[in-house]
């Protein structure tokens, strides 16, 4: 095992631009990159500078073409809230490509801002590959932050849509995150233009009229769309330190 490390090691080190171009290999392209890095600006490399391509494709719509559309892409078991179920990836694809069609139907695009601010359940996993399939770059804020903190991310991040949802779980308590929401919003200089709530059974949250969307009621007729191919140098998403 070592010996076959040292012999990688030695051909990356040999020719770096091959050795990442073969490397590559492994995923799917729209088109494939000639050019490895680009280090005209160094120390700030672009790679695969020529390169197209979709992260949730290659998450998600890939294995369903291998044929393994039935396997669990997401197992999800709480035991706060004692929920467990599962998605495969075909039931993935499907959602993902409902979440991207809902967002382009309230004005996402290919390289607006997404800030998806959820506990950690599987529609916030939908949200993330769905803005990738889409284009759109999301930026995952911590469930439960404060009101100030959050409002910070939304006036720097500057997001079409924020994605959120009524509470999370935490062992002694509920955690109600539409009033940290609404609180953020008021105090940031930016406004998005639509957030979209998933309702848990635990707390229904209030929603502002003309602004909030209930999840489910906002997918009504959305449209399922496939991947959008962006750049290799795209952003993805955008994740603050503390």
């Amino acid at each position: 095992m070592m010996t076959d490390y040292a012999s990688v090691y030695a051909k990356a080190l040999a020719d770096s631009g091959a050795f990442w171009l073969d490397a590559v290999a492994a995923i799917d392209w729209v088109t494939p990159p000639t050019t490895a890095i680009d280090s005209r600006n160094a120390p700030f490399h672009r790679w695969f500078p020529d390169g197209e391509m979709n992260t949730c494709h290659n998450a998600v719509d890939r294995h369903v073409a291998a044929g393994r559309g039935e396997q669990n892409a997401i197992i999800y078991d709480s035991p706060i809230t004692e929920t467990a179920y599962n998605l495969t990836f075909a039931e993935l694809r499907r959602a993902t490509a409902r979440f991207a069609g809902m967002l382009s139907r309230y004005g996402v695009g290919t390289g607006d801002r997404v800030i998806i601010y959820m506990p950690m359940i599987p529609e916030a996993v939908v949200a993330m590959l769905g803005c990738a399939r889409l284009g759109a770059i999301h930026s995952v804020v911590f469930g439960g932050f404060a009101a100030a903190e959050l409002a910070k991310r939304i006036d720097d991040a500057t997001p079409k849509v924020i994605v959120s949802a009524s509470c999370g779980h935490e062992p002694n308590r509920i955690v109600a995150y539409k009033p940290l929401l609404d609180e953020a919003i008021q105090l940031s200089a930016h406004k998005p233009s639509s957030c979209i709530v998933y309702q848990r059974e635990a707390l229904q949250a209030d929603l502002v009229a003309g602004r909030d969307l209930e999840w489910h009621a906002a997918h009504e007729g959305a449209e399922a769309l496939a991947p959008v191919p962006v750049k290799a140098t795209d952003p993805l998403y955008i994740l603050y330190t503390s």
